[in-house]
Formats: structure tokens, C-alpha cells, sequence
């Protein structure tokens, strides 16, 4: 496929985008978060790391403010919340 045939197909077709800043707008954050991963200073700290950041970025997917889930996690867990129970603190299944 050439260029032309590209560009053609970018006229006859409304959903095309013409650049992808719509995607490198959306990738941005990860990129940055996985470049101050780097700093994570051990192999065990950047797996703490990517949990975090995954587990962050499963509340934004579920429309789940981050902050209020996680400090809610993390009190439910202080308090001593039963292991055979940690499904019920995933982000999926928050409740404010």
C-alpha cells in the first residue's frame, strides 16, 4: 500500500485520524511512569513499582478515584482484613 492509497483512505474516511497525538497523548503517562521506574532503585522495588502503578492505573479504568481507594485499601489492611478476603479490595469492587 502506498502513501496515496494512505492519504485516499484518510479522505473517504471520517474516523481516520490525520496525526496520532490522540494516542501519544494517552501513552504519555506510562511512558513517564516507566522512565521513573528506572529509579526504582532494585529489581524487588520496580516490581513493587509496576503492582502500584497497574493497580492505579485498574482504578482509573473502573472509574474509581485512585487516592480514595487506596487509602481505604490500606486501612481495611491495617485493620487486619482477612487474606482469604483481599478480592474484595480490588479496585473493581470499591465502594466509597
Amino acid at each position: 500500500m502506498t502513501r496515496r492509497d494512505i492519504f485516499k483512505r484518510f479522505l473517504t474516511d471520517g474516523r481516520i485520524e490525520l496525526d496520532s497525538n490522540i494516542v501519544e497523548r494517552a501513552i504519555r503517562p506510562q511512558t513517564i511512569t516507566r522512565k521513573n521506574s528506572l529509579f526504582a532503585g532494585s529489581d524487588g522495588g520496580g516490581r513493587t513499582w509496576a503492582t502500584i502503578a497497574t493497580l492505579l492505573q485498574t482504578c482509573k479504568m473502573n472509574n474509581v478515584d485512585p487516592v480514595a481507594w487506596l487509602t481505604q485499601t490500606l486501612e481495611r489492611i491495617a485493620n487486619q482484613w482477612p487474606s482469604a478476603e483481599i478480592h474484595a479490595l480490588m479496585p473493581w469492587n470499591y465502594k466509597a
